[in-house]
Order: structure tokens, then C-alpha cells, then sequence
């Protein structure tokens, strides 16, 4: 009895000086934004993570205003410019969630501020944001307004970390290499450096480009989906690739942004440009895109000036910019040999060449009902392999082009008795047609065709080798019979 009460009596002597030492025990090193005043060090944090509106960044010589708009962030000084998301968005990630890693001096002398590289800053970020309440507002309540400006010094060789201090807080903290990384951030890490676009083909109705090598004008059609070329040649334009060459085109990044005048955009030969291209919205101001090559002490650089209404931005951009309009016709050309609405086919007419009759399938004006095949022999069609020709002719894209505009087809073996298809609609309209020609000397894997267009076409032979030539590649086997519902191979 009496160990187990000595044991108690040094556990009631110890209790005393261990509340003491944890009482005394100092609290966690703050967040960089804290979200409560300074001196309420202890107790629970506001739950909700705040909101930023404004940043304002000094850092690497110059000033940087940024708010937060509907559409992103927004540099506002010291041009308007839209923001580099990701630069913005590590910015306030480390805000909302980087903690100091430790207190380095709660009361730092002059000398001291000097020593940790605080006395003049390397960089300050004055952060503006709110806390939501559970409904997500608070934008206008001044009680939830929360403004913090942070100053960092030097960096500790030791393990990279960086000195910091709070605007209202004299006490010098010790906070991860990361914090610096995002927010010692000048303009031009800040801004947004593909500045060529929006150019969504979705969104254009026009574009006229001429470069150093091409010309060309494409129109959206009156459908709103296809393209046509109208200059240097009337054809129709590969949407899918035009597409391609824009996203291209757009997505170019800035390397620097010059200073913008008259006198600057004459002597990195704007004037005179070696890509001029004109880009027509569906709403909103033209977009106009120049783009100049210029050679300073040896090394050739390239900039790109883009204006739209009152807004202009100039920027240098890599030399392969100059390059990614300039294509030629070949590449422009929509390559599907046969343009029709695949919906509106009710009849596809096989004429396998010769005097031979052709195979014809049909089905009625709902697109449920099923394929038949017409003729004295005809019956129900094997569906499947007519609606596999069916999405092999909307894909058929041909491998070369030919002669454009041709005026005697015969040369190339393409007559009305030759081989080819004919799709007609419900009331017996021709949608397309494709015909078969003789095959290209020196590539006897190629057939020459006639499409929609008015070029001469390549197509593999073997994309059309099993086109139907007798009622019976179509049919379905009768009942009963020994390949009764069996598929088509």
C-alpha cells in the first residue's frame, strides 16, 4: 500500500509542473494567410478556405495587379492582360494552405531584418479574399474581408527555406522554398503567354491567311460545319485539319513581351509582314495577325502582333510560328471523296461496270425500316453489311489528289459504264456519286475516282475491292436454307 501511495504522491507533485511546461509549450507556426488576427494564436481556424479577389505581387523590379473575374484571373496593372493559370493558381494554393515551418525571431532588431534580407524585401504579395459563408457568399461583407501582405528575404542555405514576414507581425518565419518559388513571380511570369487566340474554328466564320509561301481564303458554309476554299482554288476544306492548325497556331507561347509603339512594330518589320492572316468571328471585332522576322547582332528572332478592335499585344514567339499557316492547297482540300447526309440515304445504287445491271438496295422513308434488295431476285438485305459500306463510303478519303477541275474524265478511265455507287435520297435525289476509274501508273495499288469535288482523286484499291457486284453479295439467305441468319463476311 504504501509503494502505490508514493507512486501517487509523485504523479500529484509532477501533475503541477507538466500542465505548466504545456501551458507554456508555444503554439504551431501560422499559415502564411491567416485567416485571424494575428495576436488570437490559439483555437480553431475559420473552417471555410477563403476566397481570393486581389493579388498584388512586387517582385523581380515591377508591380503586378491581378483580380479574379468570371473568366480567370486578370492582370490589371502593368498591362490588362489575361493571367497564366497555372503561375496564379500555385500562387494561391500556397496562400490558401502553406504553414511556416518554424519561428526564426519573434522580435528581430534592424540588424537582424538586414541579416534575414527583410529590410528590403525581395518580393511582397498583398493578398485580398473573403470567407465565404455556408452559402458561399461574403464577397461584400466587410466582416469576412481578410487582407495580408507577406515580405520575403533571403534564402536559408541551409535547407532552402526562405525568410518571411507578415504586414502587423514583427516576428521572422521560416517557410518553404516552394512559397518562394510561387510567389517571387514577375509580370511576365504572371501573364498568360499564348496570347494568339481564342481562334476556335467553332467560333470563326473567315479566315484569310497570306504567308510567304501560300495565299488562301476558306468560308464556313451556310450549314455552319463544313468549310469551302474560295481562293486560290473553289473546293471543298478538310475542317478536321484546319482545326488542327489553328489550335496549333494559338496555342504559341510567348517568349518575352516588348515594349509596344509605332516606331518598335516598324523595326521588327510588322509592316511588311511575312504571315498576314485575318481571322472573322461570328460575333465580335476580326482578329488580324501579323508576324515579321527580323535578325539583331546575328541570331534571327520572330515576333507576332495581334490586334483585335482596340486591343493589340506584341510578342516574341518562335520562329516555327511563321510556318504553321503556310500550307498549301493540298493540305487544305477536305480529303472524303464523297460528301453526303448519311440520314437522308434510302437508296444505294452498286453498278459494277460493263452492261451489267446494277445491285440495288433500298429501305423506306423511316430510318428504322429495314434494307432491301430491289429486282426480280431481290428480298431482305443482310443489314449489317449494307450499313458497313454504307459508313465506309462517308469515310472513303483519298490518298492523293489529281488534276483539279477536270475537264475530260475519260483520260482516266472514268465513264458512266464504269464501276461505281450512287446514293439517292427518299424522293430519289442523287446525294453523291462515286465513279471508278483505270488504275495509276506506277502505283497499281491506287484507283483513279471522281467524288463529290471536282479534282481527280486516288483511292486505295483496296478500300473499294468488295463494292457488291451481284444481288446475292446482299442478300439474305432464305429461310430454312443452310446459311439462314448467318452474317456476311
Amino acid at each position: 500500500m504504501r509503494p502505490f501511495a508514493g507512486v501517487l504522491l509523485g504523479f500529484v507533485a509532477v501533475w503541477p509542473l507538466a500542465c505548466s511546461r504545456e501551458a507554456e509549450k508555444p503554439p504551431p507556426p501560422p499559415r502564411l494567410f491567416a485567416t485571424e488576427p494575428v495576436e488570437a494564436v490559439r483555437g480553431p481556424a475559420p473552417s471555410a478556405a477563403p476566397v481570393f479577389t486581389h493579388l498584388t505581387v512586387k517582385a523581380r523590379g515591377a508591380t503586378t495587379e491581378l483580380e479574379h473575374t468570371p473568366e480567370g484571373w486578370r492582370l490589371v496593372a502593368p498591362v490588362e492582360a489575361k493571367a497564366d493559370p497555372y503561375a496564379v493558381e500555385a500562387l494561391v494554393q500556397q496562400l490558401t494552405s502553406a504553414k511556416f515551418k518554424a519561428t526564426v525571431n519573434a522580435s528581430p532588431s534592424d540588424a537582424d531584418l538586414r541579416k534575414y534580407g527583410l529590410a528590403s524585401p525581395a518580393f511582397t504579395v498583398t493578398a485580398r479574399a473573403y470567407l465565404p459563408d455556408s452559402n458561399g457568399e461574403g464577397a461584400d461583407t466587410p466582416a469576412r474581408q481578410r487582407t495580408v501582405t507577406l515580405a520575403g528575404g533571403d534564402e536559408n542555405p541551409f535547407d532552402g527555406s526562405v525568410y518571411v514576414r507578415r504586414e502587423g507581425d514583427a516576428t521572422v518565419y521560416a517557410a518553404d522554398g516552394a512559397v518562394r518559388y510561387s510567389l517571387d513571380k514577375g509580370p511576365f511570369e504572371l501573364r498568360a503567354k499564348e496570347f494568339l487566340g481564342p481562334l476556335d474554328v467553332a467560333s470563326l466564320q473567315s479566315i484569310e491567311v497570306t504567308a510567304k509561301g501560300h495565299a488562301y481564303v476558306l468560308t464556313r458554309e451556310v450549314d455552319g460545319k463544313a468549310w469551302r476554299m474560295d481562293k486560290p482554288e473553289k473546293t471543298r476544306a478538310n475542317a478536321g485539319r484546319l482545326a488542327e492548325l489553328l489550335k496549333e497556331f494559338a496555342g504559341q507561347q510567348a517568349l518575352s513581351f516588348p515594349e509596344d509603339t509605332a516606331a518598335q512594330r516598324k523595326a521588327l518589320g510588322l509592316d511588311t509582314p511575312v504571315v498576314d492572316a485575318r481571322f472573322v468571328p461570328s460575333s465580335g471585332e476580326p482578329i488580324r495577325v501579323r508576324l515579321a522576322q527580323v535578325t539583331r547582332e546575328g541570331t534571327p528572332t520572330v515576333h507576332a502582333l495581334r490586334e483585335q478592335g482596340t486591343q493589340a499585344t506584341l510578342a516574341e514567339v518562335d520562329a516555327r510560328a511563321l510556318t504553321t499557316l503556310d500550307v498549301g492547297v493540298q493540305e487544305l482540300k477536305d480529303r472524303r471523296v464523297l460528301a453526303f447526309p448519311r440520314e437522308a440515304v434510302r437508296r444505294m445504287e452498286f453498278h459494277p461496270g460493263g452492261k451489267a445491271a446494277p445491285v440495288v438496295v433500298s429501305r423506306g422513308a423511316e430510318g428504322g425500316d429495314a434494307w432491301k434488295v430491289e429486282g426480280p431476285d431481290g428480298g431482305r438485305a443482310l443489314h449489317f453489311r449494307v450499313v458497313k459500306l454504307l459508313g465506309r463510303l462517308e469515310t472513303l478519303r483519298a490518298a492523293a489528289f489529281g488534276e483539279a477541275n477536270v475537264k475530260r474524265w475519260e483520260r482516266y478511265g472514268i465513264r458512266d459504264a464504269f464501276r461505281g455507287v450512287v446514293l439517292r435520297d427518299a424522293e430519289g435525289r442523287e446525294l453523291a456519286r462515286l465513279w471508278l476509274g483505270d488504275a495509276v501508273p506506277g502505283e497499281e495499288e491506287r484507283l483513279y475516282a471522281r467524288g463529290s469535288g471536282p479534282d481527280l482523286v486516288e483511292l486505295s484499291a483496296s478500300a473499294v475491292e468488295d463494292l457488291p457486284t451481284h444481288a446475292a453479295d446482299l442478300q439474305e439467305a432464305p429461310p430454312g436454307g443452310p446459311d439462314a441468319g448467318a452474317p456476311a463476311p
